[in-house]
């Protein structure tokens, strides 16, 4: 298969799952990255709904039916988000495991520190121990490698902003079609009112949501990547010693 043709293949699989939310694609993808069986310590951690709907909650403090539109929003987006974040972590986890130069940069840290027989059926390396000085500077390393990646318009860039901009933004700005009408009682000394509770969002506020939104999903999303870059490559190494 050809270089163009493997990316062209790889690209629909991409797009396919992330806009189409065809999870057969990933499994297509992992298959084509020879990781579908070397993948057993992933564990994507996805932006949580109720970590979303504080920091909408936070952003409308002063405004009447805050926690109804966080409510909504998050109903809306949160399956969204995870497949993306689930999409980054694949990206990323694939990246670690095949990059040879920072594996070997890695193994290199890694028989200085630990003697061989702990190796042989390890199933974590250093994925969340960094108590060495020099792991934890080599992953400190890594981060501010890909974040500067990130930074200089890298395709991992491209695909966030393209997926946020095509799927989230959307249905950010359309949310007032989804809100309900909260009943709020009033009482008087002589009678009670039920009356509808107004939610409609302006048009400024939909663009403060917006912009917290996307600041929300750009960090945890190049986070999930980085993260799983490191854990990718914690297991490449261990894959050797298997």
């Amino acid at each position: 298969m050809s270089n163009t043709i493997a990316c062209n293949m790889y690209d629909y699989l991409s797009n396919n799952f992330l806009y189409n939310n065809d999870i057969n694609s990933i499994h297509i993808l992992l298959n084509l990255y020879d990781l579908e069986n070397n993948i057993s310590n992933i564990y994507p951690k996805y932006i949580s709904v109720k970590k979303l709907r504080k920091h909408i909650i936070r952003l409308l403090r002063s405004r009447k039916g805050k926690h109804l539109i966080a409510s909504n929003l998050g109903f809306l987006i949160h399956e969204d988000i995870n497949r993306l974040e689930l999409f980054l972590y694949l990206e990323g986890y694939k990246s670690g495991y095949s990059n040879k130069n920072l594996t070997n940069e890695l193994e290199d840290l890694t028989i200085k520190h630990l003697a061989l027989n702990d190796l042989y059926n390890s199933k974590y390396l250093f994925h969340f121990n960094l108590n060495i000085p020099e792991i934890k500077k080599l992953k400190g390393n890594i981060f501010n490698i890909l974040k500067d990646e990130y930074k200089s318009d890298s395709k991992l860039n491209k695909i966030m902003w393209n997926y946020f901009v095509k799927i989230i933004k959307p249905k950010i700005f359309t949310l007032n079609k989804y809100l309900d009408k909260q009943l709020t009682i009033d009482y008087n000394s002589n009678h009670t009112f039920i009356r509808e509770e107004e939610t409609m969002i302006t048009w400024d506020e939909l663009n403060k949501i917006y912009n917290e939104v996307l600041k929300v999903i750009l960090r945890n999303g190049l986070t999930t990547y980085c993260n799983a870059f490191w854990y990718g490559l914690n297991d490449r190494v261990l894959r050797r010693y298997e």
